[in-house]
């Protein structure tokens, strides 16, 4: 079915219809906040899965230090 602008404007006058005038705005801010929440969490959840795919840089190669609470002999 092909998308035509005409469903954008009947879609909004039921809207306008069913929820009033009044309501119209909070429902509007509601559905931006909900996407702009789930289009971060979507990004979060991409970020980690790279994340966790790419392969760890190798560990620097650690010294062994005395422990300072053993006594030198």
């Amino acid at each position: 079915m092909p998308f035509h602008p005409l469903w954008l404007v009947l879609i909004g006058v039921i809207a306008l219809i069913i929820f009033g005038p009044k309501r119209l705005p909070e429902l509007g801010s509601a559905l931006g906040r909900g996407i702009r929440e789930f289009k971060k969490a979507s990004e979060d959840l991409r970020d980690e899965v790279t994340r966790s795919s790419e392969p760890e840089p190798p560990a620097a190669p650690t010294t062994q230090a005395s422990d300072p609470q053993t006594p030198h002999v």
